[in-house]
């Protein structure tokens, strides 16, 4: 769509600093917060969550956030200098859900409760503008939470117009603007009255069931049918079972509840589909919420309401380490509490190739975060060294070496069980145009490992035939 202006508002850059916001480790870049954004008048959310996105041609890194009234397409390749390159209104006004995820150039936008439309739109015009290529009701009009895990899209919570509710509902994206319904989950398992979120992995689906606790379940594509491997339905400390996210061994499952305020964060052993079962438990401070857990690599990260951004080692994955934190919510001193429920961090964005970090605070907007010091290697350096392409890729990979003085000497593609399944190794690689063949390997993600003398660069790639 054509970039809105908007005359009304006042676009600033937040004019706080480090020493405004309590942190260890992770450290203030930037933030966008529009002023004109109005607060619902229930729970005074202005924004909600977010998601990231790399052009694989020019590496441009963009942020996206929801707002009350629609969506905001913010690039950070300048981590310091985030710059609004389009925003995308949605139906209804006053929304207190919006969730992302990308597949490809194709951004896809939900909002829950009633009077909305899924919203398909086209990122690859960026950073000139968004093309809107689907905005209505036919496919559904509300969900609450998405996933995609290959060419399938997974929604929790699905509603139409016309149609039965669907506790979850899996889609095709062979046709990336006009998603073909597979399966909804009350086919097969009429039981589970609601999915709240989930996490897949080649469609194994770890799905959070609000009350009713934790159920995996396996999509099968061949019989198109869901079936059940195993559930979690009593566990110390359980509440409202919000949302989880998997160790890249897919040994252990990070857990959320979110309701009641204040419960502990579940480190579940999944070794044993059948059998799940809680071998940690672990809290930022008393009385604050886990919403959201995302891992990269052997970092933890978990978004907190009243307490920001919360990192933790899980190099050891079944003991989680805390290592540092950045409270997006200075409204109330650190470890306090005045029951106000829904204020702070909502989600975060992991996976930009820069490796800046993305937090989404419900009353401030977008942070830009630094990392680097969870770690000691800054990734940011790396940026823009190499590319790879196409992204998804179909037979080839092919890698544009632009590292000039570090020469490469290995590059590795990673399953994301941490299985190094394909590799070019060869000293002092100096080649800008290097190819690693895909046609023996399943479609699905990927990591791709760049290792030089001096520096170790990732990137996230999708593999498609």
């Amino acid at each position: 769509m054509k970039k809105l202006i908007l005359s009304a508002a006042i676009l600033f850059m937040s004019l706080a600093s480090k020493a405004q916001f309590d942190y260890q480790n992770i450290t203030w870049l930037g933030q966008f917060n529009d002023s004109s954004v109005v607060a619902e008048p229930v729970y005074g959310i202005r924004y909600q969550s977010c998601w990231g996105w790399v052009d694989p041609i020019t590496q441009r890194e963009y942020g996206i956030i929801g707002s009350t009234t629609g969506t905001y397409i913010i690039e950070v390749t300048n981590p310091t200098v985030p710059v609004e390159r389009d925003y995308i209104p949605g139906k209804s006004s006053a929304r207190i859900w919006h969730e992302y995820k990308t597949y490809g150039n194709y951004l896809y936008a939900i909002a829950d409760g009633g009077n909305n439309t899924l919203q398909i739109m086209d990122l690859s015009y960026l950073p000139d503008s968004v093309h809107v290529v689907h905005d209505t009701t036919t496919i559904f009009d509300s969900g609450h939470t998405l996933y995609i895990d290959g060419d399938r899209m997974y929604v929790a919570s699905v509603s139409k117009p016309g149609s039965p509710y669907s506790s979850m509902s899996v889609y095709s994206l062979s046709d990336p603007e006009n998603p073909v319904l597979m399966r909804r989950l009350d086919q097969d398992y009429p039981a589970i009255n609601q999915v709240h979120d989930m996490f897949v992995v080649n469609d194994t689906v770890y799905a959070s069931c609000g009350y009713d606790g934790l159920y995996i379940y396996h999509y099968n594509e061949s019989s198109n049918q869901f079936q059940q491997l195993g559930s979690l339905t009593t566990y110390p400390d359980q509440g409202y079972n919000h949302s989880s996210f998997l160790s890249r061994d897919h040994t252990m499952l990070y857990m959320c509840d979110e309701v009641p305020d204040g419960m502990a964060v579940k480190v579940v052993d999944v070794t044993d589909l059948l059998s799940p079962t809680v071998v940690d438990t672990f809290y930022s401070n008393p009385g604050a919420t886990a919403h959201n857990p995302y891992v990269i690599d052997d970092q933890l990260f978990i978004a907190y309401y009243q307490d920001g951004v919360y990192a933790y080692d899980i190099s050891v994955p079944s003991a989680p380490v805390k290592t540092g934190y950045f409270d997006t919510h200075p409204q109330n001193p650190p470890g306090t509490y005045p029951g106000t429920a829904y204020q702070g961090c909502w989600s975060v964005y992991t996976d930009l190739p820069s490796g800046i970090l993305l937090a989404s605070d419900m009353q401030l907007g977008l942070f830009v975060l630094d990392v680097s010091q969870l770690t000691g290697i800054d990734k940011s350096a790396a940026a823009g060294s190499f590319s790879a392409y196409p992204n998804p890729a179909d037979n080839e990979i092919r890698i544009k070496n632009t590292l000039a003085d570090n020469k490469i000497n290995k590059i590795e593609l990673i399953d994301l069980g941490g299985r190094v399944i394909g590799e070019i190794a060869q000293n002092n690689m100096t080649s800008v145009d290097l190819r690693l063949s895909t046609q023996n390997y399943p479609a699905g993600f990927y990591i791709l490992r760049v290792q030089t003398d001096s520096k170790v660069i990732s990137q996230k790639i999708q593999i498609q035939h």
